[in-house]
């Protein structure tokens, strides 16, 4: 070997003597993540943004078409192609279906019903949800089945026996007609009860009694703080659905105490009824349910989340 050789063979022995005496004893060096690799941060490609850019558009085009509807006139709405821009009679459309409708009492009407469904259904469904996931009694598994059997019946079928209750006791056209038969429901049970088997220790449960809890408070300090998360989620989705309710209250309720999908269904009557007015009405209608996403969408996902982490 040459001397040039030698030197450079030597210069790098001491080049990697001194990275080893750099390097603390008992720690391996380690290496930097590539980005996208395991440990690095995830980036999304083109393709990601296009497939989420025609979920929204898809998603939002109901809700933009709506609008759209309710700034045009019957007129122009019956013509083909259809419009897909805003036109000149949004806030005149609004104003008669605010007044033809008596959609100031119809949305008055249908927050208090729904609040009542929800609160209600979701205070009874986590009491019997945490009866049948965690208290010993004498038939649980069959009324647990009957429970469960309820949702396999259609609703249309209890209509005729429920208006004759409802004639019988003379609640026809008042609210509490349409929330008693709502106030707990068959799925609501099944699933806090489903939740509340795998989030709530049994051990939990035997440490407050031995502490010297009775039932209320186990159920008030214990099973509603770990249930909060299911709660959250079963009162959006019963909100919603009491919200969107449509064949009881057009039975029970008139044009003079309505909700709101009584309300949008006197819009709709006449010879020929003003397609745009009724979009108006549907859109007055769907404001409180945005807006109430809006406010409540960071705790709702929280709640889904907290939920999923602890199930």
């Amino acid at each position: 070997m040459t001397t040039s050789a030698l030197d450079r063979t030597g210069s790098a022995s001491a080049a990697a003597k001194g990275s080893d005496a750099s390097t603390p004893p008992g720690r391996s060096r380690r290496r930097r993540p590539k980005a996208g690799g395991a440990g690095g941060h995830l980036h999304a490609g083109w393709l990601t943004y296009a497939i989420l850019a025609v979920f929204t558009f898809i998603s939002f085009f109901p809700l933009v078409w709506t609008a759209i509807a309710a700034s045009q006139s019957n007129t122009r709405l019956a013509k083909t192609p259809p419009p897909f821009v805003f036109g000149p009679r949004l806030w005149q459309n609004l104003e008669t279906a605010w007044d033809t409708g008596q959609m100031g009492k119809a949305l008055f009407n249908t927050v208090f019903v729904a609040g009542c469904i929800t609160v209600s259904t979701v205070l009874f469904a986590t009491m019997a949800g945490f009866a049948f996931a965690k208290l010993q009694f004498k038939g649980r598994n069959i009324l647990l089945l009957m429970v469960i059997g309820t949702m396999m019946v259609p609703p249309q079928l209890g209509v005729v026996p429920l208006y004759m209750a409802v004639a019988e006791l003379g609640w026809h056209n008042q609210l509490q007609a349409v929330i008693l038969p709502f106030m707990v429901s068959a799925f609501g049970v099944f699933f806090m009860r489903q939740y509340l088997v795998q989030a709530l220790p049994t051990e939990l449960i035997e440490a407050a009694r031995v502490d010297g809890a009775h039932s209320l408070r186990v159920l008030w300090h214990v099973v509603f703080p770990v249930a909060r998360p299911a709660m959250a989620v079963l009162g959006m989705l019963t909100f919603v659905q009491a919200w969107n309710e449509f064949l009881w209250p057009i039975i029970v309720l008139t044009q003079e105490n309505p909700t709101v999908q009584v309300g949008l269904n006197g819009l709709g009557r006449g010879y020929v009824p003003d397609q745009g007015v009724i979009m108006a009405g549907s859109l007055i209608g769907t404001l409180p349910l945005l807006i109430t996403f809006l406010l409540f969408g960071k705790q709702i996902v929280g709640g889904i989340m907290q939920g999923a982490v602890k199930g």
